[in-house]
């Protein structure tokens, strides 16, 4: 199966949403837990690949921040990816502290109970 797709050469190619942004999942390289969720527009995104810290745009505050600029729990980038369509980023970091702002590792720390008893029943 072949890709005709444009290939991605840079930060301006990615496809974001009409606010400007676009998803990144945050990973611990060395466990794959996944850390968080956040957004980027292309001036974070720049950023992060320039510095290998993560920086992110904060839609309530609408502006840029750098993961751990107060809590010192800075994110170092290992790798980012792009999905197939270009619009969802994985970044792969190493977690100095903990992720969440709760004090857990993950912000996926709370998990529904599944009604039908358990996984793929």
């Amino acid at each position: 199966m072949g890709n005709d797709e444009t290939p991605v050469t840079g930060v301006e190619d990615m496809k974001y949403d009409d606010r400007g942004l676009i998803p990144a999942i945050v990973q611990e390289e060395s466990t794959g837990q996944v850390l968080m969720l956040a957004y980027m527009n292309r001036e974070s995104l720049s950023k992060t690949l320039e510095t290998g810290r993560t920086w992110f745009y904060s839609r309530s505050r609408q502006e840029l921040w750098p993961k751990g600029e107060t809590s010192g729990h800075v994110q170092r980038v290992k790798r980012v990816f792009y999905d197939c369509d270009a619009d969802t980023l994985l970044v792969q970091v190493e977690q100095v502290g903990v992720a969440c702002h709760t004090g857990e590792m993950s912000c996926f720390y709370r998990e529904f109970q599944l009604d039908c008893g358990g996984p793929g029943e």
